[in-house]
């Protein structure tokens, strides 16, 4: 069984990507180590285990790596955040900009969040904090609670943790 240490010594870096300037942390290392995965999903389950989580929340497409794999673990309902034009039906959605897009937008199903919940959103990356911030965003615009929110890593130099409120972060890695 890895440690978290070890599957943290998997993360890899991509300069000038997607464009210059940014730098890419790239977790996909951690899902092809069966062994890595496993750690950090089974330290997750560990953590929320116990604080009633009603529902996980992943955002659109990093966030599914871990997201689905606890919501599993914990057995509860999986609820994806996608891009613009991805899910049908009715939505709710918010806009936000990026270090390097002038604009995003992500959305959910109306009926996917009820009022009152106890929700966990999940993502890879806590950087500049538009697309947490967005998340959290629609997150309470359908009227749920965030327990928390979980990145698995954090770029403590960017400051995005600043703009996101009183919601509780959780980053297995700061870097």
């Amino acid at each position: 069984m890895a440690t978290l240490a070890e599957a943290k010594q998997l993360i890899s870096f991509h300069a000038d990507f997607p464009i210059p300037g940014i730098t890419f942390c790239d977790i996909h290392p951690i899902m092809a180590n069966a062994q890595a995965r496993a750690t950090v999903t089974n330290h997750l389950h560990d953590r929320y285990k116990d604080q009633k989580i009603d529902i996980v929340v992943g955002l659109e497409s990093r966030g599914y790596y871990f997201g689905l794999p606890l919501a599993d673990k914990l057995g509860v309902p999986f609820v994806p955040l996608r891009k613009k034009g991805k899910l049908p039906g009715e939505l709710f959605s918010v806009s936000y900009g990026l270090e390097y897009k002038e604009k995003e937008t992500i959305e959910v199903q109306k009926d996917k969040l009820p009022v009152g919940s106890k929700v966990l959103i999940v993502d890879d990356l806590l950087a500049t904090g538009g697309t947490a911030g967005a998340a959290i965003d629609l997150v309470k615009q359908c009227g749920a609670e965030i327990v928390e929110f979980h990145v698995a890593i954090e770029l403590n130099g960017l400051n995005g943790r600043s703009k996101l409120g009183s919601v509780p972060i959780y980053a297995l890695w700061d870097l």
